[in-house]
Formats: C-alpha cells, sequence, structure tokens
C-alpha cells in the first residue's frame, strides 16, 4: 500500500507538469490525490500506525482493545488533524493577504503604477515594469503581483509580441521577489511558519542571490529591445464606477494595508502565534477603513466587479486549493515512512545539500515550484543545533537547523528554477493562459537568460554560505 501512495503521488505530479498537454487544473489534480491518498492510508490505518506510532496509539488507547474504529479515531484525531492544521495555517494566511490586496484594488490605490511606468522608452519601460513588479511581489503573493502587473502590461501594450517580451520580465521579477522574503511566496511562508527560518535572515541570506537572478536575465532582454515602444498614454481614469476616494484616502489605505503586512512578521515574533492570525488582524483593520472612507457608498449599489479583482478570485482559490492538496499529499506519504526511507537514502548516497538543491531547481522547471520545494522539504526535520554536538556530521547536519542552508538553497533554487520554463510556476502559468505564450518559444528567447542568471544567484549563494 505504501508503493501505492507513492505511485498516486508520483503520477500526480507527472499531470501537474503535464498541464499544459493535459488541460488538467493542477488543482484538481492535487486534491484528488490528497484524497485519494488519505482514504487509502486510513483503509490500512493498523499497519501504518503500528509501524510508525506504536507508543503514541498506545497511549490512546489507555488500555482498551484496539479495533479498525479506534485506529481511525486515532488517525483522524492525531495524525490527519495535523497536517490539516499547517495547511490550513497557509490557506488562511493567503486568502487574508488576498484579500487586503483586492480591497486596496477596488479603491484605486494601485492607479498610479501604470501612470508611473508609462514611458515611450522600451528599456526604461521594462526596469520600471521589473522593479515595480520586484517590490510589490517581496510584500504581496507573486501571483497576484503578476496577474495585476500583467493586466497593466496588457493595456498599455498593443503589440502582442511586446506584451510577451515584458510579460516575461515580469514573471521573472515576481518570482524572484517573492523568494526574497516570507510572505512574499508561499515557499517562504511554510518555512517561516513551521519555524524553519526567522523572517530577517531568510531575507538577508537570500537578497542578493535574487536580485542577481532577477537583473542578470532582465539585462539581457532589455539588449533585445528597440529603442522606442508604441504604448497608449491614456489619463487615469476616474474611478467614480466603484470608489468616490480622493488621493489622501487612497494613500491612507495604502499604507494601511502594505504596512500592515510589514507588521505580520514582528506581529508573529512578540506573540509567536500564527502569521495568519496577524494577517486577520491586518485585513479587519483596512476593512474597517474601507467601510469608514466609503461610508456614503455601503448602502448604495454603486460597485462593480472589475477585471483585476475577477482574476485575483479565481487565480488565488486555485492556488489555495493546489497548497491544500500539495501538504496534505506529502503528509500522508510521510505517514507511510517513504519519505523517511528516502532522506536515508539521500543521504547515503548523495550527502550534499547543493547537489539537492540542484535537482530542486531541475525539478521545479517542469513541476510546480511549490510542490518542487515541499518535497524536498519534507526529507528532513528541523533540527536543534543545541543537540548536533555529538554527531559524528554535526557541520552537514546543522545545514538543517533553524536559519540553516538548506532550507535557503531549496527555496531559492525552486523559486528561480521555476521561471526558466515558464510551468514550472503560477506566475509563469498566468502569463501562458493571458498572451498565449508557447513554451518552445519562451525557453529560446527567455529561458536561456534565466538560467544564466539562476547559476550566478547559486554561486553568490554559494559564497554567501561557505565564506
Amino acid at each position: 500500500m505504501t508503493l501505492i501512495i507513492v505511485a498516486i503521488l508520483l503520477i500526480g505530479y507527472i499531470l501537474i507538469a503535464t498541464e499544459k498537454i493535459t488541460n488538467v487544473n493542477k488543482a484538481a489534480v492535487a486534491m484528488l490525490m490528497c484524497t485519494v491518498g488519505w482514504v487509502l492510508y486510513i483503509c490500512y490505518g493498523n499497519d501504518f500506525v503500528m509501524s510508525q506510532h506504536p507508543k503514541e496509539y498506545s497511549d490512546f488507547l489507555a488500555g482498551a482493545v484496539p479495533t479498525s474504529v479506534s485506529v481511525k479515531q486515532y488517525i483522524a484525531q492525531n495524525i490527519f488533524l495535523k497536517y490539516v492544521g499547517k495547511a490550513s495555517e497557509i490557506v488562511l494566511f493567503l486568502l487574508a493577504t488576498m484579500t487586503i490586496v483586492e480591497i486596496l484594488n477596488n479603491n484605486g490605490c494601485f492607479d498610479f503604477l501604470s501612470q508611473f511606468i508609462r514611458t515611450h522608452h522600451s528599456r526604461k519601460l521594462l526596469w520600471k515594469m521589473s522593479i515595480i513588479t520586484f517590490i510589490i511581489s517581496a510584500n504581496l503573493d507573486n501571483l497576484t503581483t503578476t496577474t495585476m502587473m500583467l493586466v497593466i502590461m496588457h493595456d498599455m501594450l498593443h503589440s502582442r509580441r511586446q506584451r510577451i517580451l515584458y510579460g516575461c520580465a515580469i514573471v521573472l521579477a515576481a518570482n524572484c521577489g517573492g523568494a526574497l522574503t516570507v510572505i512574499g511566496d508561499t515557499t517562504g511562508l511554510v518555512l517561516w511558519n513551521t519555524g524553519a527560518v526567522t523572517a530577517s535572515n531568510y531575507s538577508a541570506s537570500l537578497a542578493l542571490p535574487c536580485i542577481i537572478a532577477w537583473i542578470v536575465p532582465t539585462y539581457l532582454l532589455s539588449r533585445n529591445l528597440p529603442d522606442t515602444v508604441d504604448i497608449e498614454m491614456a489619463a487615469m481614469p476616474y474611478r467614480g464606477d466603484d470608489t468616490n476616494l480622493n488621493g489622501w484616502q487612497r494613500l491612507l489605505m495604502f499604507i494601511v494595508g502594505i504596512g500592515g503586512l510589514w507588521f505580520i512578521p514582528t506581529f508573529h515574533n512578540i506573540t509567536k502565534l500564527s502569521p495568519f492570525l496577524g494577517a486577520l488582524c491586518v485585513l479587519s483593520l483596512l476593512w474597517v477603513v474601507n467601510e469608514v472612507v466609503n461610508r456614503k457608498l455601503i448602502n448604495a449599489d454603486q460597485r462593480i466587479q472589475r477585471r483585476i479583482p475577477r482574476v485575483l478570485q479565481y487565480g488565488v482559490i486555485q492556488m489555495m486549493l493546489f497548497v491544500m492538496g500539495i501538504m496534505l499529499a506529502i503528509g500522508v506519504v510521510q505517514e507511510t515512512g517513504a519519505i523517511k526511507w528516502c532522506s536515508e537514502w539521500c543521504d547515503y548516497n548523495i550527502h550534499n545539500i547543493w547537489i539537492l538543491g540542484i535537482i530542486s531547481g531541475i525539478m521545479s522547471t517542469v513541476l510546480d515550484n511549490f510542490a518542487s520545494a515541499m518535497s524536498l522539504f519534507s526529507l528532513y526535520p528541523i533540527l536543534d543545533a543545541s543537540t548536533l554536538n555529538h554527531w559524528v556530521d554535526s557541520d552537514y547536519m546543522m545545514s538543517f537547523v533553524q536559519n540553516g542552508a538548506y532550507w535557503k538553497i531549496i527555496s531559492y533554487c525552486t523559486a528561480v528554477g521555476g521561471s526558466i520554463m515558464s510551468i514550472g510556476s503560477l506566475s509563469g502559468l498566468a502569463l501562458i493562459k493571458m498572451e498565449k505564450v508557447h513554451v518552445g518559444w519562451y525557453i529560446r528567447n527567455f529561458g536561456v537568460k534565466v538560467l544564466i542568471g539562476w547559476l550566478l544567484g547559486l554561486g553568490v549563494l554559494y559564497l554567501q554560505i561557505n565564506i
């Protein structure tokens, strides 16, 4: 049964990697494989529990006679809910932050971006778009940032080829910027939420590698652009259809929303509560401000659904279900003992965190970067540095303590590696769907450039960790 559950995970990974060919949504695949995996696990629950949790199960029985019902109750209450809790913390955080973004967007708090980046100089336009995307994605989710910037770019540029070129730069900037902070990407969020990294140490370690991996390909792309580009120079639209806020009110909401997101790491450090609670706190404050400044419209049916919020809602719901499915699917494989066996095999045959990082980066080119990262993260537990003195290979094991090198290497490699073929990240898939980009064209014209930047950034990360 362990082999069957592992096979289901691998088949699911193949379907996720071939989503462009099969046209089967990866979120649906992730939810299906996690559901089937847990159903099969609980059907053979007695064998799995007695091999993985014999003492805990004995304590749960408290002298009672073991039955099939008691085994299922133990799995449901003491094993399954543990993984549901971990996944739910991530999903609730995403739900809160995406709602914050939608409130800000509906009130026109991002309208100034389109006016700021408009220019007929092609290279200046490219760098403005990339820099803004990089900065915003470090504070918001990279999928949200990508979708918002692609919509702005789509309305600005007439030529489809130009939209594709600029869209490639936006995807890379979003993925690199998202990897820079613990709240910018689901991978970093999982590491932070489980205690594998701290927010400040994580950002300090990945700042230079991520910047290099972003700047080098963007510079190489800029050399292929013409001197000028034809853009739509329309004035900033009046947002009277869904908001009557003036500039200061929009700025107030922007400060509350984005400033609140910056405060979440501090909230977590002070209270030690899950980060999603801090995100919900920020959301509640922004919601109150939104109702106060829009009090004249609260009871009036004057608001309409705008294009960006609809795109965000659809994309974010898929992302939440995908994250939930992947975390639960890997959890059931972990409970079978297969991941522990794989970890021991890697320790004996590879025993090198850099090789594992490169493997994760290669995986993320065709498989989703979050699924690739979670697969590698699950191989090792977070170790306590104070207990490693007696280990023979203590230097190697230090890679798996809090803020250890292993977590940062995997996070960097999967985040940037997912941009090499565009199908390795949700941001890349958003570009493919919006602009009908062919994967082969992307690899020839941009993927090689991303590969160069990825290797240079990885070299910088190696020097930072080993010097």
